[in-house]
C-alpha cells in the first residue's frame, strides 16, 4: 500500500508539471513537507507518501486482525 500511494503521489506531481492537478499537488504539499513538482520534491513526497501509506495500511490490518480474532 505504501508503494501504491507513493506511486500515485509521484504521478500526480509529474502531471502537475504539465498543468494538470495543480490544486491536488498544492493540497498534498500542505501535508507532505517538501513535496512539489521538482525532481527533489517528487522524491521527498514519494518518501512521505510511502511512509504514510505503509503506516496507515499496517494500522488498518492490525485493527482488522484484532477484531477478527476477538470473534473466535
Amino acid at each position: 500500500m505504501g508503494s501504491l500511494w507513493a506511486g500515485a503521489v509521484v504521478v500526480l506531481g509529474l502531471t502537475a508539471r504539465q498543468g494538470w492537478g495543480d490544486e491536488w499537488r498544492d493540497l498534498l504539499s500542505d501535508v507532505y513537507l517538501g513535496y512539489d513538482s521538482t525532481t527533489r520534491g517528487l522524491v521527498v513526497g514519494g518518501v512521505w507518501a510511502f511512509a504514510d501509506g505503509f503506516v496507515g495500511a499496517y494500522l488498518l490490518a492490525s485493527l482488522y486482525n484484532l477484531f477478527r480474532n476477538s470473534e473466535d
